[in-house]
């Protein structure tokens, strides 16, 4: 593989800082009113973004995705962290350090990527110590095994418009399938909240504007008056708190993750259109960017770090501190050890220049990793 110039997304990192954050409070015991699902569909959501992003752009290059090259990458990305936190703390257990809950059958389907129906059938019983977090790997691994196959085969009979209605009619048949569970088989929440057939749709809409109105390769949007984006942010935002505080339990597992979906379009478009506005500068503030890129070993080791010093201390407040510290230190330590050398493996990536827009203005961009 060889070498290419990083592809820089403004406010992703930090969206991925806030996104981790309210998984964090969540988690961290103010879960009823820090909703840390949202954090999770945000990940979702910013994730089919950022892939899409960069495979239409490597499609734009070279007319082809190279399938290879992209599993190695995800490979590279996703499962040193995951695996090393796994092999620590399940190493810790066996030598009576942490509780030991794992089970063989357990392990393998978190090594294996289907931690979410695992945990559909049998609970949390048999996982590795406070490592339930790992369901949400397995809804993007599953999505991200399919997904650019699904791409190339419509971008090679389709224009992209055409590719995101099939993409938009894939949500809404998620959505359906979710109210069928809900209301026809009667569901539990875990098997509408966990499983990768009714979760996608989170990633779909992110895939969505990557497609389609993409804000850093298109330049629709750019003759949009300030005062009509304003308004879409506003509608955006108001339809995300409409979802929080609808509390009927059939409506949060079918409508709220579309709603969701719907209500980060705006949000997220502008916040990569328009950094520098005042109310998105501080996710590109150097501290919002930093913990953006320990966001992903942070939020699989977080839930180990609250459980132990949980049980070491009794202050909330005070565990939600020292366990935030010790779980940043430890996401610093595995970034620089296993994530940064990780990252050079995987940058190789095809180099033909592809031409995008930023902020209403054609700029050359090219091919990076994904991530």
């Amino acid at each position: 593989m060889q070498p290419a110039d990083k592809f820089h997304l403004a406010s992703l990192d930090g969206m991925r800082a806030a996104a981790t954050i309210v998984v964090y409070l969540g988690h961290a015991g103010w879960g009823r009113w820090v909703p840390g699902g949202l954090g999770v569909t945000a990940f979702f959501f910013l994730s089919g973004y950022l892939i899409t992003t960069l495979l239409r752009r490597e499609y734009a290059a070279t007319g082809d995705i190279d399938f290879k090259l992209f599993y190695l990458r995800r490979a590279y990305r996703i499962f040193p962290p995951m695996y090393l936190v796994l092999l620590l703390i399940l190493g810790l257990g066996l030598l009576g350090v942490v509780p030991h809950t794992a089970t063989w059958p357990g392990v393998l389907a978190q090594g294996l990527q289907v931690t979410n129906y695992y945990m559909i059938v049998s609970g949390l019983p048999g996982l590795v110590y406070s490592t339930g977090s790992f369901w949400s790997l397995a809804v993007e691994e599953h999505f991200y095994l399919l997904f650019p196959l699904l791409l190339l085969f419509c971008l090679r009979r389709w224009r992209a418009a055409h590719v995101a209605v099939i993409l938009l009619g894939l949500a809404m048949a998620v959505l359906l399938w979710r109210c069928v569970l809900v209301y026809g088989l009667d569901a539990t929440v875990e098997r509408t909240y966990l499983a990768s057939d009714t979760r996608i749709d989170s990633i779909l809409f992110g895939c969505l504007m990557g497609l389609c109105c993409n804000p850093a390769l298109d330049a629709a949007g750019a003759r949009l008056g300030t005062g009509v984006k304003a308004l879409a942010l506003v509608a955006g935002t108001s339809l995300l708190l409409l979802c929080l505080l609808v509390r009927d339990a059939a409506f949060r597992e079918t409508l709220r993750y579309t709603l969701q979906g719907v209500a980060f379009l705006p949000i997220f478009w502008l916040a990569v259109r328009h950094p520098t506005w005042p109310v998105f500068a501080p996710l590109n503030w150097r501290p919002a960017v930093l913990m953006g890129k320990l966001s992903y070993t942070f939020y699989l080791a977080h839930f180990f770090f609250l459980e132990v010093v949980a049980s070491l201390l009794q202050q909330q407040v005070v565990v939600a501190l020292v366990a935030f510290g010790c779980s940043l230190l430890f996401a610093y330590l595995v970034y620089l050890g296993v994530e940064r050398p990780c990252a050079r493996l995987r940058s190789g990536a095809p180099t033909a220049p592809v031409a995008g827009a930023v902020g209403g203005r054609r700029v050359p961009v090219r091919a990076a990793d994904t991530s």
